[in-house]
């Protein structure tokens, strides 16, 4: 089968190699579509991955092509959504539930061979049906929609009439942009470094845009705030827009060390502002509702997705996007997908 192998940091090359065995408890999925992650660029172009060479992909889905000895209730054929973390169960956080931070993960595409790749073999514990004529790039999409969801449920929701802000408008921003307004928000704000992500952000729902940056309007404090970019900068920023006992979800992942200035702490003491942190998008029974209720809302159109996709292209342009990402930085894209 053809593949994506990350072979080193920027060395990643399209290759053919020995399509996975069937195991017993799995399926055989023939990759529909897989969507580039953020997470996807530090891995595959400056950090690497936690063993090379590795196939990576993690936001993906497929049709069944091999059922193996054990498995029920799946068919040859059939489209499955693919959660791409796969806890111990035996944990003391999986005992609980709380499958995100389980103490002894695998995960596709970062720890095992994911789906940059024509075929994944997957355990029956880690598919998920799909909604009756979906399609397949919606499925792969249900990662970074749940991720979303999961983040403002860590804030406990956000009510009906209150304001919401998302500070970083790539596609898990825009996700959680829908679903505070679908939650009864009255009105999103959305926050970004780009005149054309804030263009999207207005198509997913936001009312007030505002480039990175810009002065905060003091009727603009918002009850629940995502924040999605991982930028020292906008992490202050969220905390100093958060109205009194107003809550703060951080998604995004820094790379340097962040520091809240003396100005944001004093707000976040003063206001008794709430932090949370909010990390994969899992919950019991595995995956969770964060999965079930995204693939109901894909599929019933209450989600859009497909207005994201900036890029879909064939698997043996992925060596080349990547380094497009790297060398061309005024390159404009949302969510880049490949078809295997």
């Amino acid at each position: 089968m053809r593949a994506a192998v990350l072979y080193a940091p920027g060395d990643i090359r399209l290759e053919d190699v020995p399509v996975p065995e069937l195991a017993a408890g799995h399926v055989l999925l023939r990759v529909a579509s897989v969507g580039v992650c953020g997470s996807d660029m530090p891995r595959m172009l400056i950090k690497g991955a936690h063993k090379m060479p590795l196939i990576c992909g993690h936001e993906f889905s497929g049709h069944i092509t091999a059922i193996g000895a054990g498995v029920e209730g799946f068919k040859v054929g059939e489209l499955v959504a693919v959660p791409p973390m796969l806890p111990c169960f035996k944990c003391d956080q999986c005992q609980k539930g709380q499958f995100s931070r389980c103490r002894d993960y695998d995960y596709f595409g970062s720890r095992r061979n994911g789906a940059y790749a024509e075929y994944v073999c997957v355990p029956v514990s880690n598919l998920l049906k799909t909604p009756e004529g979906i399609d397949p790039r919606a499925v792969a999409m249900t990662d970074p929609a749940s991720i979303a969801l999961h983040a403002i449920w860590k804030a406990g929701g956000i009510g009906m009439g209150q304001r919401g802000a998302v500070i970083g408008c790539g596609p898990i921003g825009l996700f959680a942009i829908q679903w505070m307004r679908l939650m009864g928000a009255s009105e999103v704000v959305a926050v970004d470094v780009s005149e054309e992500k804030l263009a999207m952000a207005r198509r997913a729902g936001a009312k007030h845009t505002l480039l990175a940056g810009a002065d905060i309007p003091s009727h603009l404090l918002c009850d629940t705030i995502i924040e999605a970019a991982g930028h020292p900068s906008s992490i202050n920023m969220a905390v100093k827009m958060a109205a009194p006992s107003g809550h703060v979800v951080f998604i995004g992942i820094p790379v340097a060390d962040v520091t809240l200035d003396n100005k944001t702490f004093q707000h976040f003491l003063r206001q008794e502002i709430s932090l949370h942190g909010s990390w994969n998008s899992f919950g019991a029974p595995y995956p969770g509702p964060q999965w079930t209720v995204t693939l109901e809302k894909l599929g019933s159109g209450e989600l859009e997705w497909e207005f994201m996709i900036t890029h879909d292209l064939d698997l043996a342009e992925l060596p080349g996007m990547f380094e497009k990402f790297q060398t061309e930085r005024s390159m404009f894209f949302s969510k880049v997908m490949f078809r295997p």
